[in-house]
């Protein structure tokens, strides 16, 4: 099993953006220390839900910074970027860190970036697929053209390859965001991995797992591919010694984030949101994932590994909103969950 953190940068009520990104590279720097497998890292444009406006070049700050740990995007969105420019920083990073890359991708939503960054609402509702395989191929191939609807360009050499990296892999994984039926089948066709919400339950994840497995079948992807691929389930993590004290713990801080980072998500095109209750989506988030005491984090981390057949996570560790209570938390989960998983 392989537990690592999942760091949004999310400033709290009160605090500055500054605090925030500096919590965030703290928690990833004693992520390294406390053992863990990987850091993933979230982005978000103009809201304070999260401040890294660029989870691959936080990334390479990261990677920079440590010798150990994997660090992964979760997610770049790619509706707003060049999938050759993502493909370029991603084969850089994967290269230079000896492979301890990981690129997660998304569609992200129908907001206000994709006015500013120019893409259009085309490119979010039905530009992915496009996008993603043009990135794909940039990933795996030695030289790249494209002649579709959004991206048209002459064959031009992959500098630099990714394949000749120091390392045994061809490239760095790809990992697609998952939450409809659709996005799982974009996935499963392709043979990449899924990254699946923290907003959904052990059940929802089994049946997204299961339905990738049907249509990568269908697609011909091979059976060891089928069965041997590593998606990734998303969580929040907190430890104290009583799980009401965890609870109260993200009870707390959550719903005052929570509301004022969703309500500064804008559309682009004015349609209607339909918002969380910050403290009911919170209460939902501690039943659902390992929040109390480290025996009953680790027995809930393998129980939804057993339910749901995957062994990878991403736990949200900044849930206190404090920098000290969140080092205390990475580091408890190291030294007392992860001896209790294997």
């Amino acid at each position: 099993m392989r537990v690592g953190s999942f760091v949004l940068a999310a400033q709290f009520p009160g605090q500055g953006q500054g605090e925030a990104l500096h919590r965030a590279v703290r928690s990833a720097e004693v992520a390294e220390e406390a053992g863990l497998d990987t850091v993933w890292l979230a982005e978000h444009h103009f809201v304070p839900y999260g401040t890294c406006p660029s989870a691959v070049t936080l990334a390479a700050l990261l990677l920079g910074r440590t010798q150990r740990i994997r660090v992964g995007t979760a997610v770049s969105v790619l509706p707003t970027v060049h999938p050759v420019a993502l493909g370029e920083q991603a084969a850089l990073l994967h290269v230079t860190s000896g492979g301890r890359f990981s690129l997660g991708v998304g569609r992200g939503g129908p907001w206000v970036d994709l006015e500013v960054f120019g893409a259009g609402l085309k490119a979010y509702e039905s530009g992915f697929p496009e996008s993603l395989d043009l990135l794909v191929r940039w990933l795996r191939e030695p030289s790249v053209g494209a002649s579709g609807g959004r991206f048209s360009f002459r064959e031009v050499p992959v500098v630099p390859r990714p394949s000749e990296s120091l390392t045994d892999g061809t490239g760095p994984e790809v990992v697609v965001a998952c939450t409809s039926p659709a996005s799982v089948r974009l996935a499963a066709e392709r043979g990449l991995p899924m990254l699946l919400g923290m907003h959904i339950g052990d059940e929802e994840k089994a049946e997204m797992v299961a339905l990738w497995r049907q249509h990568a079948r269908a697609a011909g992807r091979p059976a060891q591919e089928v069965h041997g691929v590593a998606h990734v389930s998303a969580g929040v993590c907190q430890i104290a010694d009583r799980r009401t004290d965890a609870v109260e713990a993200l009870t707390k801080a959550m719903p005052g984030w929570l509301k004022q980072g969703l309500d500064a998500h804008v559309t682009v095109d004015g349609r209607t949101r339909q918002m969380r209750d910050p403290l009911a989506y919170t209460e939902l988030l501690c039943g659902l994932h390992p929040v109390g005491t480290p025996r009953l984090c680790a027995d809930r981390l393998a129980a939804t590994s057993e339910r749901t057949g995957i062994d990878r996570f991403a736990l949200l560790i900044e849930g206190s909103g404090d920098l000290a209570a969140t080092e205390e938390n990475v580091r408890r989960l190291g030294a007392e969950v992860l001896p209790h998983l294997g």
